[in-house]
Parts: structure tokens; sequence; C-alpha cells
């Protein structure tokens, strides 16, 4: 089999463009395009061979748009036991329904978080989606989404796209593709934000909701892949040519990529297409993990947040604490993980101040100190004090965190470059 060697006659600005503005589509906190989106829906309906759906309804996260996917499909029993159905929309879902838009939960008159004694919270948020079903003329009624095409409407069309490429391309082109411009992208978006996001609606979800996020179709984020096969296309065009295996591959992903710049998640059925918005908020830290101290590391505009530190998902009230955490608390916390957050966010060195930490000894290289746990290994760290003067005459104090086998704070100091007690030499070390 002959293959083209296009990623040979690319250059790296061109394909770090591409990744950069795949990067940009999924952390995008934009609103989205609705319009756009619903368009770029009805033509990944068509390059599958379906009919359009009859109605393409909205939500404000995808734990609401699961929660309406579960409602629509019949694999979550309608809220009762009051008749929601009958139920009047409120004002405000009046006035939205005539607008075309999506009111936040919060605005549709239902709580999110149930009072002592009142009803179940996610029996509240099924109503809350109920109504916004009936505020945009979507009947709330099981089975009324049909059958799921998410296997026709994504997982075909990628497949087939992924053999076109690959055999133009090559298995070694495909690879020096991938790692251009897709891999990277993939890493930020999927593994950084969506999978702790798809792991958190597992954990927060009902049981019976669960099931739907298998329906769904990532929008922004499938920005990883997306970016690969348009940088397929892009250099193709580029050089004058459209091979036919590029030219078909960019038209079977076209109404995914749409979608995938204008909105966030969604979920294709028969008759109805569930999408949701982009989040109003994203933070990360230098490396591109969910992170944030004093808020939410994601938002969405309904209120479904997740909490994060340096990408480890974190209960919503332990945010409330960090700001005043005591040595005692944290001694006390009985998960070891987010007793490690607690301890980055206080700081180790206050930590071993403040809870009394033991000297394990001192040399020339610094002070070696460590403190137990009754449930995780020992907190164990070198004080240094820089050689170098600041400007204003002081020597700044750092403190090393090592393993908690070391014996020596030369062994410490040492370990941190990579090298045994021996090989370390302070004079030639940077």
């Amino acid at each position: 089999m002959t293959t083209t060697p296009l990623t040979d006659e690319t250059s790296a600005a061109a394909l770090g463009a591409n990744a950069a503005k795949w990067l940009a589509a999924g952390l995008s906190t934009a609103p989205a395009d609705r319009a756009a989106a619903a368009d770029a829906v009805r033509l990944a309906y068509r390059s599958a061979g379906l009919p359009g759906p009859a109605r393409v309804v909205w939500f404000a996260s995808p734990a609401a748009g699961a929660r309406a996917a579960a409602l629509l499909t019949g694999r979550r029993d309608l809220p009762g036991p009051a008749p929601v159905a009958d139920r009047p929309m409120t004002t405000a879902a009046r006035r939205a329904a005539r607008a075309g838009l999506t009111l936040p939960t919060a605005r549709l008159g239902v709580s999110t978080t149930a009072a002592p004694g009142a009803e179940d919270s996610s029996v509240v948020q099924d109503r809350a989606v109920v109504e916004e079903l009936r505020a945009q003329g979507c009947p709330p009624v099981p089975g009324t989404a049909g059958v799921s095409v998410r296997a026709a409407v994504r997982t075909a069309p990628w497949a087939a796209a992924r053999a076109e490429v690959h055999g133009l391309l090559g298995p070694d082109g495909w690879a020096r593709l991938w790692a251009a411009c897709g891999a990277d992208v993939w890493r930020m978006v999927n593994d950084r934000v969506a999978a702790p996001l798809r792991t958190h609606l597992r954990n927060e979800l009902p049981t019976r909701v669960r099931a739907v996020l298998l329906d769904a179709v990532g929008g922004q984020h499938d920005a990883g892949w997306l970016a690969a096969f348009d940088a397929a296309a892009s250099r193709a065009d580029s050089r004058g040519e459209t091979p036919a295996a590029v030219l078909g591959a960019a038209q079977r992903l076209a109404g995914l990529a749409g979608v995938a710049r204008s909105a966030g998640w969604w979920w294709p059925y028969a008759n109805v297409a569930i999408l949701t918005d982009r989040p109003d908020e994203l933070h990360r830290d230098n490396v591109g993990r969910l992170h944030a101290a004093d808020t939410p590391a994601l938002r969405y505009s309904d209120g479904f947040a997740l909490h994060a530190w340096r990408g480890m998902p974190i209960p919503s009230d332990l945010v409330d604490r960090l700001a005043h955490l005591t040595h005692a608390q944290i001694a006390g916390e009985r998960n070891a993980e987010l007793r490690r957050v607690m301890l980055e966010h206080f700081g180790y060195e206050r930590y071993l101040r403040e809870a009394g930490a033991r000297r394990l000894g001192a040399d020339a290289c610094g002070v070696l100190w460590q403190l137990t746990f009754n449930d995780d290994e020992p907190l164990t760290m070198v004080e240094v004090i820089n050689s170098t003067p600041e400007p204003d005459g002081t020597s700044r104090v750092y403190w090393l965190r090592v393993p908690p086998t070391t014996r020596t704070a030369r062994a410490g100091v040492a370990w941190t470059f990579g090298l045994t007690e021996e090989e370390y030499h302070p004079l030639t070390q940077t």
C-alpha cells in the first residue's frame, strides 16, 4: 500500500497553530453558540444517514443534560409524588420558553440543595429538568428521546475517518501527526478536564442516571482527536491537493467538529438531541490540572461545579475550611489524600513547626525534620539555607520534601538532584 507522508511537508508552526486552536476550543468558557451547534448536530445526523432530531433542547451543564437524557429515555422515572407534568411553569420559565432560552436551575424557582426535612435534592433537580423540558416545548415523557444514535453519529464516523487517514499516512505518519497536534490537546483537555468531570458526574449522579453517560458525546472535550483530523485536512489543502481519504474524513467529522467548536457535552437520540453549554469558569494550575483554592475549578451556570486541588477532586466544604485550617484539623483528617491537600495549602514548613516535628539531625547541608502519621508515610523535609544572600543581606530558607527513608540532610538534598549522598558535592551543584 502506498502512503502519503503529509507530516513531512507541514511546518511545525502550522501544526502548533492547529493544536492551539483546538486547545482553545476544548478549554473555552465562552457562551455556547447555540445556533451553530444545532446546525452542526443536524449535519452530524445527516452525515450518519439519519434524519435530523425532531427537537434540540439545551441545558446549562452536563449534569442537567444527563438527568434529561435519563428522563427522556425512561432510564429514570419522572420525579414524584407531585404531578409535575401538571404544574404550571414559573413566570421566568414562560419567558425563557418564548425567548428560546435555557434558565439556570436557580432561576426556575427550584433549589438544588434540600433543606433539612425537605425533599431529596436529587428529586428537586429532576423536577427542575422537567420544568426546563416543558419550557422548551419538549414533553417530559419517558421514551420521547428514542434510542441512542451515538454509535452512528460519533463512533462509526470516527472509526471510518481514522481508517482513511491512517491508510493515507501509514502507521508512522499517523503517529507523527498525533504526536504533533493531537496528543498534547488530548492530555490537556481529555485527561485533565474531561476525565475528572466524568468521574465527578458518576459520583454525583443517581445510579440510574449514570448509565446515560455512555450515550454522551464530548463536544468541546473531543478537541484532542478532532485536532489530528483537522490538521490532516488542513495540510492537504495547503499543498493544493485534497486526497479522497482526507476529504472523506473531513466530511464525516464536520458535524462533530462543529459542535465541538460551539458547545459542551451532548446526547444524540433518534428523536431528541440534548445539548449543554460550556462551563462558565475553568481554573487550572501551571501544568493544566484542574485547580483552585477558593472557588470551584470547574463551574457551570446552573451551579453544577467541581472543586479540585492539583487535579484531585475535593469536597466543596473543604474549600471553605482551607482558609481556617489548624494543624490539629490536618492531623485529624482520616483521608490521606485530602490530608495531603490540606498540608500543601497550610504549608509543610508551618505544619512541621506547629505540629512538633522531630529533628532527626543536621549537617553542613541543612536540618532534617520528620513528622509521623498513623495511616500515611511520614512527612520528611530538609530545611536548607540558601548560600547566596538576598539583596537585603538576608539568607532565604528553603524546605525540600524528601523520601521518608532519608537519614541525613545531605542525603535528602542529594536526592533532589538525583544523586546519592556520596555523589553529591555541593560546591559543584547549581
